[in-house]
């Protein structure tokens, strides 16, 4: 099982024909993802890698009933192209690009609910989503790991490969890559929700990071509606106070926001929180050889 995307996704690529576009359509075709089409307004009727591409996201839906989307256009354009996307009613919208103002993700974010919550975006800023053996719709190398029953969620790309390649004995369900922008379409919530009601996920592991508060309103939905055993990271817990850190949602303010904060707020609910992502990964590995 798998959650948001399975074997039978149809995806399409907004900006297949750019230089990020075409990398990584080849990359998701290697993989076994079934990558259908493109979408570039200008360049409608042509093919592109044997792909036919299209001048819209409604176009292109109805000629090859594709369900994902995955957005590689530059950060100007993306809001136009997520809105598209949700005009059309994809289901899913991965939005890979990053530097993408936060009003422009807020808009879009906005139009998506106005619209009735049809199209559930993934990012921007993200590395994507990845069901190992079955599909892979963004950036997440496909080779890494094997198809298991643990999920993972993470605010970072980097984190998110490393520890799918650390647990890639045991195998990942669904690997879902969120971003770390400050406005983002799926949350911790979110994907905490989609892997507690998989039959086919037995535990999650949650990567998170300094500043805001995402990871302690993780932290109290996981007491009140997660059973199934949970493990945490939160990148930072080095970060200097009062200092803005990579993504651009990682800003700390006195305790506020700081990783010993989320630290503890996990810890409370029963989350077993890794200092490392190595140690997370072997708090993992203990509950997965305990079942």
């Amino acid at each position: 099982m798998a959650i948001w995307l399975t074997e039978n996704s149809k995806i399409i690529v907004q900006g297949m024909t750019g230089g990020e576009g075409t990398k990584h359509t080849r990359r998701m075709l290697a993989s076994g993802a079934k990558v259908v089409g493109g979408v570039n307004a200008r360049k409608a009727g042509t093919t592109h890698e044997g792909l036919p591409v299209f001048g819209t996201v409604k176009e292109a839906m109805e000629a090859t009933g594709a369900d994902v989307s995955v957005v590689f256009v530059p950060p100007k354009f993306t809001k136009d192209a997520v809105k598209e996307a949700i005009d059309a009613e994809i289901p899913l919208c991965v939005v890979i690009t990053e530097g993408v103002p936060v009003h422009d993700s807020t808009e879009f974010w906005a139009y998506a609910v106005d619209k009735g919550n049809k199209t559930r975006i993934i990012g921007p800023n993200c590395p994507g989503i990845a069901s190992p053996g079955a599909s892979n719709a963004g950036i997440i190398p496909a080779d890494i790991t094997t198809a298991g029953r643990i999920g993972l969620v993470s605010k970072s790309g980097t984190l998110t490969y490393q520890l799918m390649y650390e647990l890639r004995d045991f195998g990942f369900s669904t690997a879902v890559g969120i971003g770390g922008d400050p406005v983002i379409g799926t949350t911790h919530i979110d994907a905490l929700q989609a892997f507690q009601d998989d039959p086919g996920t037995d535990a999650i592991v949650m990567i998170g990071e300094i500043g805001g508060d995402a990871e302690e309103r993780a932290a109290a939905y996981i007491e009140q509606r997660v059973t199934k055993p949970v493990v945490a990271y939160v990148a930072g817990f080095t970060a200097p106070e009062g200092k803005t850190m990579g993504h651009a949602g990682a800003i700390v303010s006195g305790s506020a926001g700081t990783a010993q904060a989320k630290k503890e707020a996990l810890e409370k609910v029963g989350v077993r929180v890794g200092k490392t992502p190595s140690e997370t990964a072997r708090l993992m590995r203990e509950i997965m050889q305990a079942r």
